[in-house]
């Protein structure tokens, strides 16, 4: 996830200009695959309604840096409170940022989103008192992690003296004015893992949580630094991109198989960029869009591989663009997801965009996405980006969608 000015700049960059129609009545897709679609409410049973709660740069919580243990525990509570208030039922936390940690962990540091310095103990255990907090409300609690990411400046200054980046250097890359572990070194992986299914094994957790960070988003002009590697590990792929591929896959199939067996019961789920391929780029199972940002090429996330393997319980692409948009249409999305979700036994969760209802010409943009999602069955609910975006009721969404489309407590 980005933070919303990021994720703006991103959109920006990767697809076209935007273009909004009315949402109640418009075209999917490009002329040649034109059909009407209604957002006509469909009432359902049982459905995902997340809210995804940032702590990277504290976007969401803790609102700052050194608060107190009450403060900190307080904001908590208040997220709890109106998520409960909204007729939603699950958070999506991130307790692993920048390989650091919202717990005591043998493998990362504490966060310093919480102290303001990283590997300083704040004096309770953050992840217990959410989840506990959580379930009394009834309400899933996810753990979110990012897996290679270990600094946003690109620097190892502010890195404590325990974090990974500092002991083992040879395993870190830098790309991009940030710094990450090397997915293509086989230990990288195995410590993500091992850090990862230390929590599954701690607490009582209800997921396991991944977003779009794998390899990172590409930066025009600098090549990705792992050519070393490449000769070292990749020398029996034909290219570099499939070796990169390579690499996730083995990441997301063995977290899959390490998580189930410390507790079948906790799902692994995978929140990717909204846009798996183009069709200009793979005629028969590409999307008719035209974002400049494609998962399997550029991201190296094969995501229909790891949904026809098993080894993600759902998926939740991150479909961030209105209905309407020329470049990546939110309805053509919605359908071309549900399609391959439905020859799998992943589930399907819509990641919305709460943080651009601002922009979005029409007042009703999101509660008619979440009305034409209840027009395909493999839609299990949603996730909305970010929590602080829905706190300010913009354009009225928040009231709008807790007296519509959640008007009940959707179980």
């Amino acid at each position: 996830m980005k933070s919303i000015l990021e994720k703006i700049s991103l959109l920006a960059i990767t697809v076209l200009t935007a273009a909004t129609l009315n949402a109640s009545n418009i075209i999917v897709g490009n002329n040649n695959n034109a059909a009407k679609v209604s957002n006509q409410k469909v009432t359902k049973n049982k459905e995902l309604r997340g809210v995804w709660v940032a702590s990277v740069s504290n976007i969401d919580w803790p609102s700052k840096k050194g608060l107190s243990v009450d403060q900190q525990k307080r904001e908590f509570l208040t997220i709890l409170d109106n998520v409960k208030k909204w007729n939603m039922n699950a958070v999506f936390v991130q307790v692993k940022p920048t390989a650091d940690a919202f717990y005591p962990s043998k493998y990362s540091p504490w966060s310093e989103y919480l102290t303001g310095t990283q590997g300083v103990n704040p004096g309770y255990d953050p992840l217990k008192f959410m989840i506990d907090e959580a379930h009394k409300r009834g309400i899933e609690f996810h753990a979110w992690f990012n897996p290679y990411r270990l600094s946003t400046s690109g620097s190892r200054d502010r890195l404590s003296s325990d974090n990974i980046g500092r002991k083992k250097p040879e395993w870190t890359v830098a790309y991009g004015g940030q710094l990450y572990l090397n997915p293509g070194i086989p230990e990288v992986n195995d410590y993500v893992v091992n850090s990862i299914v230390e929590v599954v094994k701690n607490y009582d957790i209800d997921g396991v949580h991944m977003d779009d960070y794998f390899y990172p988003y590409k930066v025009k002009n600098q090549e990705y630094p792992d050519s070393a590697q490449y000769q070292k590990y990749g020398n029996k792929f034909a290219t570099v991109a499939d070796w990169r591929r390579n690499n996730v896959n083995t990441l997301v199939e063995k977290l899959h198989k390490s998580i189930k067996k410390e507790n079948k019961n906790v799902e692994f789920g995978i929140s990717p960029f909204g846009v798996w391929r183009n069709s200009s780029t793979d005629p028969v199972r590409g999307s008719e869009t035209k974002a400049g940002v494609q998962n399997y090429d550029d991201l190296y996330a094969d995501i229909l591989l790891w949904m026809n393997n098993g080894w993600i319980d759902y998926v939740a692409p991150q479909i961030y663009w209105n209905q309407g948009h020329k470049a990546a249409e939110y309805n053509t999305l919605v359908k071309w997801w549900s399609k391959y979700a439905g020859q799998t036994n992943t589930n399907l969760y819509i990641g919305q965009a709460a943080y651009k209802i601002n922009e979005w010409k029409d007042a009703k943009e999101l509660i008619n996405q979440i009305n034409f999602n209840r027009n395909y069955p493999e839609v299990k609910g949603s996730i909305f980006f970010s929590y602080k975006s829905l706190l300010t009721n913009p354009k009225n969404a928040t009231n709008s969608l807790a007296q519509g489309p959640y008007s009940n407590s959707g179980n």
